[in-house]
């Protein structure tokens, strides 16, 4: 069967709006190496959105997972509950910033999380309104698409969405929006749109994910810190994309010393496995009346079994500290070639592997070059690599490596990276 076969039996049964990047259909994966049902080898620098931070198939997952099946693969957590779960809500609660008691729940992806974060908040406060952040992303449930700072693709056609969320601008220095912008927003919006006791909660990425990899300054998550303990708001951490040492720290809020309240995780957690998580202060937390939070398959002994896998491997193998020496090593590969390119390479940013290369025309800020981006993503498979583009104009490409990827392998990627845009730059 070719990639193409299956990419016309795909098309048949599988609704558009669930499309592929790529038409490569995986057969195997190890690390960070993808094959295709043709054979085809491809350097991985997506790793499934940030979800394989220890790289396809690692032997300590596959033998966690082989184990459990081999108990049990599913009794509910909220029916006959099971030890594993439990270790693993421990394991999540001990190294969650801050120092504040901390309890846990399990639901099954990032959107459940934010969702419940959102009802703990309300239920914790008696309050209504959520603020978020152009240009953040949150999920693509009807709540989550509301909280979504971007239309395109991800709420378009899809309205209408639930009342009392409210948008501020997100601090980008390189666009312009200073931090001092973002706050005197936030204000405004107090003024008049919402009164601050009014409002339950703060949703915020503390690196922008699908808005294009912008870190927000320390200076503002404090300023939101203060914000929130001034007027009872509860700070909610979307640490979906920037968890498990995606960033060179185990969570991005780690950065600036500020403990949020509730904390959202997915993506990395379980190396591939279905599980997600919210961890916040345990008064807040236990606000919800029993029943009142959960999932059927939330907590899957399976996924708590590869979660538990994850947290030693990224212990063993010291992949926090391995996930700067990643970043160091694409940051100044890709900063060379903005040197030779000037006029279309804006900025090269990363904290830890959330690595990105913003491209624009004619050395402007304000012209992204969204057609030059999308035309690396379309031919990067040619060149045998898979990449993501991401950004508020969809002109950033983004590189979100596994952290147990080899200097040579990132080496060898990169070179063939430097080739297609070379090519394509021309």
């Amino acid at each position: 069967m070719t990639n193409e076969q299956l990419q016309v039996r795909k098309s048949q049964v599988i609704a558009r709006g669930q499309g592929n990047v790529y038409p490569v259909y995986v057969e195997h994966a190890k690390n960070a190496e993808l094959w295709d049902v043709e054979g085809k080898r491809y350097i991985d620098f997506g790793t499934g959105i940030a979800v394989c931070n220890t790289g396809h198939s690692h032997p300590k997952v596959i033998a966690a997972v082989k184990e459990q099946v081999d108990k049990f693969s599913h009794t509910c957590v909220m029916v006959n509950p099971y030890e594993i779960a439990v270790e693993l809500a421990e394991k999540l609660v001990a190294i969650a910033p801050g120092d504040s008691a901390k309890k846990a729940i399990f639901v099954s992806t990032g959107a459940e999380a934010v969702e419940n974060c959102v009802k703990i908040a309300r239920a914790h406060t008696g309050r209504r309104g959520v603020i978020a952040f152009n240009g953040g992303f949150h999920g693509r449930t009807n709540l989550t698409m509301a909280l979504t700072g971007k239309i395109t693709p991800y709420k378009n056609l899809f309205g209408p969405f639930p009342s009392d969320i409210f948008h501020a601008p997100f601090p980008i220095e390189t666009h312009d929006i200073s931090v001092k912008a973002s706050l005197k927003a936030l204000d405004n919006l107090f003024k008049v749109d919402i009164a601050p006791t009014d409002v339950a909660a703060i949703i915020v990425e503390p690196v922008q994910g699908e808005g294009g990899f912008y870190a927000a300054p320390t200076e503002f998550l404090v300023a939101l810190r203060n914000l929130c303990d001034q007027h009872g708001i509860v700070l909610i951490a979307d640490e979906i994309q920037t968890g498990f040492g995606r960033t060179g720290k185990m969570f991005n809020f780690e950065y600036s010393g500020v403990e949020p309240d509730l904390i959202t995780m997915a993506k990395g957690i379980a190396g591939g496995f279905p599980i997600a998580a919210v961890v916040g202060k345990s008064d807040i937390m236990d606000a919800p009346l029993p029943g009142g939070l959960g999932g059927t398959y939330g907590g899957s002994p399976v996924a708590c079994a590869a979660a538990l896998a994850v947290l030693e491997i990224i212990e063993e193998e010291n992949l926090v500290q391995r996930s700067n020496e990643i970043g160091a090593l694409f940051n100044e590969r890709l900063s060379a070639l903005q040197t030779q390119h000037p006029e279309l390479i804006l900025e090269v940013r990363n904290q830890g592997s959330m690595i990105a290369m913003e491209l624009i025309e004619h050395g402007d800020a304000e012209q992204p070059n969204t057609a030059l981006t999308q035309e690396i993503i379309a031919n990067a498979a040619k060149y045998g690599l898979v990449l993501l583009a991401c950004g508020f104009y969809g002109n950033v490409i983004r590189f979100l490596p596994a952290l147990t990827i080899s200097n040579e392998l990132a080496e060898e990627g990169l070179n063939i990276f430097t080739e297609l845009f070379n090519e394509l730059a021309k």
